[in-house]
């Protein structure tokens, strides 16, 4: 469990998949992910991948929960990068989807923050990549505020949770020492 001002990054319980669901699974927050999904799908993503991830790695894209009323607020953290075939596979990968009632209150940078610092101080990445769509002008927006560099070499398409061409970011531990030591 990671905490921080306002955030617990905690690992997922079977009963988070309906509020993530609920709350994460609409039109605006699927918009650069290929829509919304069938429910079952959603379930399936966190028992299958998020939950399988946490025990097997000791890392996963965390439930992102507000400490003030302990809502469920979507998901932030880390992951190997598994696009078969990219120039990203088996990075490490940080993302993050909050729900759309929580967006502009800083929630995302604070939660990717403390991912950040967990994968170089505690996991030991020597670098990590984010990823995106051209549109996507929050998420890109995002990264850059984290210190991260846009690296077009790393750029692919064929991605199964992206329509069209996903473009990356890449941060380096000893950057990212330097902005918070």
């Amino acid at each position: 469990m990671i905490e921080t001002e306002r955030l617990t990054l905690r690992n997922w319980r079977p009963s988070d998949a309906e509020p993530f669901e609920r709350h994460t699974n609409t039109p605006a927050v699927m918009q650069w992910l290929g829509g919304a999904k069938p429910p079952e799908l959603i379930h399936q993503m966190i028992t299958d991948r998020l939950m399988r991830w946490q025990d097997d790695l000791g890392f996963t894209f965390w439930a992102v929960e507000r400490r003030e009323d302990t809502e469920l607020l979507g998901f932030c953290g880390i992951k190997i990068a598994d696009d078969a075939g990219s120039p990203v596979e088996g990075e490490y990968e940080i993302a993050w989807r909050l729900r759309e009632d929580s967006w502009g209150q800083g929630y995302a940078k604070e939660a990717a923050t403390a991912s950040l610092d967990h994968v170089f101080n505690v996991v030991g990445a020597e670098r990590v990549v984010a990823l995106t769509v051209d549109g996507n002008m929050p998420s890109w927006g995002l990264m850059e505020r984290l210190g991260m560099t846009r690296r077009p070499d790393l750029d692919y398409t064929g991605a199964s949770w992206a329509e069209g061409k996903v473009i990356a970011y890449l941060l380096e531990k000893r950057e990212w020492l330097a902005r918070t030591s």
